[in-house]
């Protein structure tokens, strides 16, 4: 426990799917509160003996700690007795299914907003931004090589007033990709025009 306060919870292993939990548990303690667990440091520091026991009355050296999954202790933590657990993928989902039909992954971060990295093509003919738990996602449309072209919290704003720009820069530098006039009423894609017009 004391190696744990010095060094953090750096020790133990945080496979990706453990620091995702670890983010995801976080948005939802900050926008939906209890019974979601608080996962900051403090916190989890304050509550050690509940969800890394007995793994840590094992650990006897610093290697020992480096074997403990985090995500399986951190597990410990969801509010497993009135069921909300089950809500966990419902609430604050790994991915997210967008209009093209391709499941992009969501990052959380550490940020207010979770951030949805999506080429601007799969995304024509959504109106609303998606929101998640309440919360509309940070939307960062691609171009066609992967590259950010906007950011928006309002796609349909988006879509009325910043496509426009974005469709005048990039449809010179991306021909073989759809720019329709009117991305609102478009149907989303995730190829180019050859490939939709097979």
């Amino acid at each position: 426990m004391d190696g744990l306060r010095q060094e953090g919870f750096g020790l133990l292993r945080w496979p990706a799917e453990a620091a995702l939990l670890r983010q995801r548990l976080a948005f939802l303690h900050r926008h939906l509160g209890a019974p979601w667990p608080d996962v900051s440091d403090d916190a989890l520091h304050a509550r050690v003996d509940e969800w890394l026991e007995p793994e840590l009355s094992r650990a006897r050296r610093r290697a020992d700690l480096g074997r403990i999954d985090a995500g399986q202790a951190l597990a410990r933590l969801l509010p497993w007795s009135g069921g909300e657990a089950a809500r966990l993928d419902e609430l604050a989902p790994e991915r997210i299914t967008v209009p093209s039909g391709s499941r992009i992954r969501i990052d959380y971060g550490d940020a207010e907003q979770p951030v949805l990295a999506v080429k601007l093509q799969e995304m024509f003919g959504l109106q609303r931004t998606p929101e998640i738990a309440g919360v509309p996602l940070l939307v960062h449309l691609l171009s066609p090589a992967g590259r950010p072209a906007a950011v928006t919290a309002d796609l349909a704003s988006f879509w009325r007033e910043g496509y426009r720009n974005v469709r005048a820069e990039l449809r010179g530098r991306y021909p073989k990709h759809p720019w329709p006039e009117d991305p609102a009423a478009a149907e989303a894609t995730r190829h180019t025009n050859a490939r939709l017009g097979r």
